[in-house]
């Protein structure tokens, strides 16, 4: 008998997109499935079967599109010399939510070689998150810090297992360590978790009185973290095995750590440069000066102020920013030089400034300069 259209099978068009014809194949499952249909399910599950082929076909793009350029003939070595069976079909879970509510259960179980494993087996920890929170001084540098954070641990006196001293897990007598209870309903056999063993295979006849059979116990764990020179916000660092203690002795998860550098009274950060701003009197800015800057490493270093230095000047030091994580140097500091105007000037102050002024002409060459600023603006 000559196979019919994978295309007519599933009641679809050759443009149908990939979601319409899998919406399309879950209307045919449920309506051809045998347990649906008892009165006449020998037909059903030939139809049901043949709604199974035509999608493991057109819900693969490369499969389809050989079979839409060269027919049946074009997707022959999809399935072994026999044809289609159910060991071909890999869409199992696009339908199986269909039938569960129902069944209670995988409504395939072997049909399509999903058997139930048993789940006793070892399972690694889960990762754990530490934020901290560190001085500007202390990225700079680096540092050490003390953490203490609850987690669970594999418990030492059975590790892991659950089971008491001297005792081990013990093989489900109900599923026979498959962790799943099977049963046969007409042409499908049928897989729920056992309720004996919750799916692991194995019980625990007399469990540790450590851990109570829970494998793990919750304590507190103080341990150091050595914070390299250079960390910024967001840096992860990476604790192994010093997240929570693995399942039935598996190995246990990462602390990752993240780091928070709280802002600075004196500094900014750009990168791996720093930036901060320095006063100097007006005399200071005029005349010049050696002036002594703050630096993160506590230190201060002399600096020279130039004669004429105007407010805002940026001075550089060179070497003196944050180390780099990744070995190339250090940045550098940025010196913004601040000229400080004095607001309470007695009367001889006054007069100095007065003759200051006069002496060099400094309002008539002000005014110069700012009317030729705006000629040249509208000109």
């Amino acid at each position: 008998m000559a196979k019919r259209d994978y295309y007519e099978v599933l009641g679809v068009s050759k443009d149908t997109s990939p979601d319409e014809i899998k919406k399309a194949y879950r209307r045919m499952a449920k309506k051809y499935h045998p347990d649906a249909n008892p009165e006449n399910k020998k037909a059903v599950e030939e139809k049901f079967k043949e709604a199974a082929e035509a999608y493991e076909i057109l819900s693969d793009q490369e499969k389809r599109s050989k079979y839409d350029r060269f027919g049946h003939q074009g997707v022959s070595d999809a399935f072994g010399a026999g044809g289609f069976t159910w060991s071909n079909f890999t869409h199992a879970s696009d339908i199986e939510d269909l039938f569960e509510g129902v069944f209670g259960g995988s409504i395939f179980g072997d049909t399509f070689g999903t058997r139930g494993r048993s789940r006793t087996r070892v399972e690694r920890g889960a990762d754990l998150r530490y934020d901290l929170e560190i001085t500007l001084e202390e990225a700079f540098s680096g540092t050490e810090k003390k953490l203490s954070l609850p987690r669970f641990e594999t418990c030492g006196t059975c590790s892991g297992s659950g089971a008491k001293s001297g005792t081990s897990r013990k093989t489900c007598p109900d599923c026979q360590g498959q962790g799943q209870v099977r049963y046969q309903r007409g042409f499908f056999s049928m897989a729920q978790t056992c309720n004996r063993c919750r799916g692991e295979g194995t019980i625990i006849e007399t469990p540790c009185p450590t851990c109570m059979g829970q494998g793990r116990v919750r304590r507190a764990e103080h341990l150091t973290a050595k914070i390299p020179p250079g960390v910024d916000t967001g840096s992860r660092l990476r604790l192994t095995g010093k997240g929570e203690g693995g399942i039935r002795g598996g190995p246990s998860g990462d602390l990752y750590v993240v780091i928070h550098v709280k802002p600075h009274k004196v500094f900014e950060r750009g990168a791996n440069d720093i930036v901060c701003e320095v006063p100097v009197t007006f005399s200071q800015a005029a005349l010049g000066a050696e002036i002594y800057v703050p630096t993160l490493d506590g230190k201060k270093i002399k600096m020279t102020v130039p004669p004429g230095t105007q407010t805002h000047k940026v001075f550089r030091l060179t070497g003196k920013g944050m180390a780099d994580l990744h070995g190339y140097g250090r940045g550098d500091q940025h010196v913004r030089v601040i000229v400080q105007i004095p607001t309470r000037l007695n009367e001889k102050q006054k007069e100095l400034l007065r003759q200051f002024a006069q002496s060099g002409g400094e309002e008539e060459k002000w005014e110069k300069k700012l009317f030729d600023k705006v000629k040249g603006a509208f000109s």
